[in-house]
């Protein structure tokens, strides 16, 4: 009994001595463009760091402006530039990328083109049939993102989709449009409807869907690059220096490195540099 006693104390201290490591986990909440490529980062960061988790949730930019705001997340994803109401000398906003927005219709669509203009009507429900623009004689299904969304927030300052009701800046979107919550959940509306349109992040275009080209210049990586293809943004990754722990710091820095960014051209997004 003595011996049990005696080998339960030493099993219990030795236990004691060798404690497990915890991990550090970093959070980072935001954009749903942003979300694969933040994921992206995060699965290869970890590959070679053992000291963080790092965890991403996507409920859209400006729930990432406000949890970086408050920090309720170490990090916050935005996949627009932030409104001057939301800025604060506070936070700092690193840019880890840029995105073209494509405009993206059904692959059985024969309509290849659109102008700005012609969009932003698309938009509006001024122009509401396809064979207005040089396609079939069939009602345009518009899908539009939610309000949360940066992609649509950008999407609607290059296309001119704002307008001004009593002095409050307001969406010129047309209320009839479909409403999708992700990137993901737009693009199947689009793949499963012969005659719907709609805007997603260009590095998450596949074939169950067609990009068309806007005044002339197809959607590509290049494109956005020259300057041709003007309907393009940020992706932006937001935090508060005060309360930037020493491995977020070390994550931030590996996001701007040149390894990072290989990674973002190979997901056919823009690297920041």
């Amino acid at each position: 009994m003595k011996k049990t006693v005696i080998g339960a104390v030493a099993l219990l201290g030795a236990l004691t001595m060798t404690p497990a490591v915890a991990k550090e986990t970093i959070s980072a909440v935001g954009s749903s463009s942003v979300t694969p490529l933040m994921e992206v980062f995060s699965e290869t960061y970890m590959k070679s760091n053992n000291n963080v988790f790092i965890e991403v949730q996507g409920p859209g930019s400006s729930a990432g402006v406000r949890a970086a705001k408050s920090g309720t997340a170490n990090l916050g994803m935005s996949s627009r530039d932030l409104k001057d109401s939301e800025k604060e000398p506070a936070l700092t906003e690193l840019t880890i990328a840029l995105d073209g927005i494509a405009v993206v219709v059904n692959p059985a669509n024969s309509v290849e083109g659109l102008t700005s203009a012609q969009v932003q009507s698309i938009y509006k429900g001024e122009i509401s049939n396809w064979k207005q623009v040089g396609g079939a004689d069939k009602p345009i299904v518009t899908v539009t993102r939610d309000t949360a969304s940066g992609t649509r927030g950008a999407f609607e300052d290059i296309m001119g989709l704002k307008m001004k009701v009593n002095d409050v800046t307001v969406s010129a979107i047309s209320q009839r449009a479909q409403v999708a919550n992700g990137n993901g959940a737009l693009k199947t509306q689009v793949a499963s409807n012969p005659y719907a349109i709609g805007y997603i992040s260009l590095g998450t275009v596949d074939s169950s869907v067609h990009a068309v080209a806007i005044d002339g210049a197809a959607a590509s990586v290049a494109n956005v690059q020259n300057g041709s293809y003007n309907v393009a943004r940020p992706f932006l990754v937001l935090y508060k220096e005060a309360n930037t722990s020493a491995e977020t710091k070390k994550f931030l820095e590996w996001m701007q490195s040149s390894a990072a960014q290989k990674l973002v051209a190979s997901k056919g997004y823009i690297s920041a540099k």
